[in-house]
């Protein structure tokens, strides 16, 4: 995957296309809600089960390949997220490619619910350069579910992206990737090994510890948790301490929840040193609102006349 170029034109048309004819712009989640519920599944572009690898491969289009993955909890208030993601994607591309914060990035996107209580508590898509990240993103269902119990199953998201994706960008150069969560509750207590055989299907007997699965996660991707300002557990301390303790200041927290892919788009650029903090923020200024920006800013440690306020560190 990963091969060809993003069509901005063309997903504006596909976006006006649907809004004219009253077309759910994630079909998917529209057909499998008029279903009963039993028969709820993953699309097949996204089912995690039975994958080998997901790959970022360079192409000839593509030398040095870039990838990027954000998956997204869709239990409860959280599915309004990828929705905004979508309806903004053309941005979040336009930002890493046009504003140059990265020049081969493919997407990867994905889904993350409970695996107690949920009937698709995990999506993973493919890493794509072109228009089909778009396809892929609105083949999520957005089930709404969720257990209740103030946790969902990142680590299971992180343990897929732990043990079943290879990138060029690793392999070939020791080149971290940027994985986005969007989220507002904890990490289960353990990843359990029945959930890796049940939704994965990895034969694993034996429980994994939460703080490891990141551990490892983090040896070839740059981990960020962002937690929008979605609902009430956003200003709970022992969401913003559980996530500070993992990956320390690569927590953040976004007070308006339309500015995500300025967020992301930003971070990638501040990571891959082709921007600083005022003139990335100059730049969402220009594509978007004042107010986004701000968001993002504050997000991200700006202090009030420019610069970053001291952060907690990271691991």
């Amino acid at each position: 995957m990963g091969y060809g170029h993003w069509d901005d034109t063309a997903y504006r048309a596909g976006k006006t296309y649907r809004a004219r004819h009253g077309v759910d712009d994630f079909g998917y989640t529209a057909e499998t809600r008029s279903q009963p519920y039993e028969t709820w599944c993953a699309h097949p572009l996204l089912d995690p089960f039975g994958v080998g690898t997901r790959e970022c491969r360079d192409s000839a289009e593509h030398g040095e390949s870039l990838p990027v993955a954000v998956l997204f909890d869709v239990t409860g208030s959280m599915g309004k997220v990828p929705r905004i993601m979508q309806d903004k994607l053309g941005t979040l591309h336009g930002l890493l490619r046009s504003r140059g914060y990265a020049r081969h990035p493919q997407l990867l996107f994905g889904a993350i619910g409970d695996a107690d209580t949920d009937r698709v508590p995990l999506q993973v898509g493919q890493f794509e350069s072109d228009n089909r990240m778009d396809e892929q993103l609105r083949a999520i269902l957005l089930e709404g579910g969720g257990g209740g119990q103030k946790s969902e199953s990142y680590e299971l998201a992180a343990y897929f992206m732990a043990r079943h994706v290879a990138t060029d960008a690793w392999d070939k150069r020791g080149k971290r990737g940027y994985l986005f969560l969007i989220g507002d509750e904890l990490n289960k207590s353990r990843l359990a090994a029945r959930h890796i055989r049940s939704v994965i299907g990895d034969h694993v007997r034996r429980d994994v510890s939460v703080d490891s699965i990141y551990h490892e996660l983090e040896q070839r991707w740059h981990v960020h948790y962002i937690l929008p300002n979605q609902s009430s557990y956003y200003r709970d301390p022992q969401i913003a301490a559980h996530w500070r303790g993992l990956l320390g200041q690569n927590f953040l927290k976004l007070d308006d929840p339309a500015a995500v892919c300025e967020l992301i788009a930003l971070t990638i650029g501040l990571g891959e040193d082709r921007v600083d903090l005022d003139t990335g923020l100059a730049d969402l200024r220009d594509v978007g609102s004042a107010d986004e920006a701000d968001a993002v800013g504050r997000a991200l440690g700006a202090k009030p006349g420019g610069g970053m306020r001291a952060l907690p560190p990271g691991r």
